[in-house]
């Protein structure tokens, strides 16, 4: 169809996403690469193309022992069309100084010297069902583990305190721990704050309207998205099959998901390794 049509109509009409027709494109031309070349598209492809060139070369090292520079890498991995995509920058309007319902204590000081020392939190829309559902995390500053988390069909406070039940019951119950959220109503509500103080956890919160206060919960969401959700449709996969996917995803980023902040080990590699 070439001869009558370009390239771009023809894959918008099958709806087929640019990359997936290179990549196929040039599978007979992968017979005839280099050990370094099968070496980085295999790594690609075992990771679902969510990778940079910075954790591909990291990867690279650390299970081929392959020693290349990123430009190097990046350069391979443009020429075979297997880059990741990039996430969408996230728009932000100042709203100006609010009063906030509790201190800022975390005040985007995202590292932790130990484990259950500074929890983050949020709530993300998943509109990949037949419903809206509502997914609450708590992360661990320390290695950035997801520590629980809740898939519910809405949003009420709930939701928000059995995330922090199920995180507590995992960590047995540590104290003073700093659990950081934004203000949203069901963290400002009179249930979550008393279940917080009386756990004996200490609460700080975002300046209200500003996102970068919990960037790295925010981040974790936006990866879950754009890498697990990349080429689906709002609204076009079953409840069991977005639950699965949200699930596998979960595992994933906790166990195999590697981080530059974390010497590019995943969270739970990391733990194990500073345990």
């Amino acid at each position: 169809m070439k001869g009558k049509y370009t390239i771009t109509s023809i894959l918008s009409a099958l709806q087929v996403p640019r990359s997936n027709y290179y990549r196929w494109l040039g599978e007979e031309r992968e017979k005839s690469l280099s050990t370094k070349e099968e070496a980085i598209i295999e790594l690609c492809k075992k990771t679902k193309y969510r990778y940079g060139h910075r954790k591909i070369k990291a990867l690279l090292k650390k299970e081929y022992g392959i020693r290349l520079n990123r430009n190097t890498v990046q350069s391979i991995m443009q020429k075979h069309n297997v880059q990741c995509r990039v996430k969408p920058k996230r728009k932000w309007k100042s709203q100006g100084e609010t009063v906030v319902i509790r201190p800022n204590l975390l005040n985007r000081h995202f590292t932790a010297s130990a484990p259950n020392e500074k929890w983050v939190t949020d709530i993300t829309y998943i509109q990949y069902g037949s419903k809206t559902k509502y997914l609450s995390t708590i992360m661990d500053l320390y290695n950035n583990e997801i520590v629980a988390y809740k898939l519910y069909d809405h949003q009420q406070t709930s939701l928000v305190i059995d995330t922090l039940k199920g995180a507590l019951e995992a960590r047995n119950n540590p104290e003073g721990v700093i659990i950081h959220c934004d203000q949203g109503t069901v963290y400002t509500s009179y249930a979550f704050q008393d279940y917080v103080t009386a756990n004996h956890l200490v609460c700080s919160m975002s300046r209200r309207g500003n996102c970068w206060d919990n960037a790295v919960i925010e981040s974790f969401h936006s990866s879950l998205k754009s890498e697990e959700f990349q080429y689906v449709k709002f609204n076009s996969l079953s409840n069991a099959e977005v639950t699965k996917r949200v699930t596998d995803y979960l595992n994933y980023y906790n166990e195999e998901r590697i981080q530059e902040k974390l010497g590019y080990l995943s969270p739970r590699e990391y733990f194990v390794e500073a345990a």
